[in-house]
């Protein structure tokens, strides 16, 4: 009966082994994309403020954004808001998508597979199941953000095996 137990132990001390390295795992990697973003980014901000012979202080003057944070962005220290970018793009009188994509023309779609043309056969359209994910839906918003990824993750698990 010991045995039980003890195995029970280990197997738990094994999930919470794996579950601490798959968490280690996500944050490393995310870190590697922020890092990433940051310099994407600000390097396509520079390119395209140079190539309109524009200089920082003009950006901080057509934007009222600071001089120096217009550098922390450029260099990769910081990741600036939607909104931030937004006044960038003014600044710089291009569209917005061309901080994100060197060319004249918008970026093509690509061909997506078509969806469903109704809804309804879709579960928890209707019915049962629509009232299951409306209850679902009501819970996890009392939820903390924390505790909904968890669930998510559980979730993401349980249709993976």
């Amino acid at each position: 009966m010991d045995s039980g137990k003890e195995n029970s132990e280990s197997n738990h001390g094994d999930v919470l082994q794996e579950w601490f390295t798959f968490i280690g795992q996500m944050l490393a990697l995310r870190v590697l994309r922020w890092n990433n973003l940051r310099v994407i980014i600000g390097d396509r901000l520079r390119a395209l403020r140079e190539e309109k012979n524009l200089s920082q202080g003009d950006i901080e003057k057509r934007t009222g954004l600071l001089r120096c944070y217009v550098s922390r962005v450029e260099n990769g220290h910081t990741v600036p808001a939607i909104e931030t970018l937004e006044k960038m793009a003014r600044a710089l009188e291009i569209p917005m998508y061309q901080l994100f994509y060197d060319g004249e023309e918008p970026p093509k779609l690509p061909d997506l597979p078509k969806r469903k043309s109704t809804d309804e056969d879709a579960w928890g359209s209707f019915g049962k199941d629509a009232r299951f994910l409306n209850k679902l839906r009501r819970l996890l918003g009392k939820a903390d953000d924390n505790d909904r990824k968890l669930m998510m993750h559980v979730a993401q698990k349980m249709v993976r095996r």
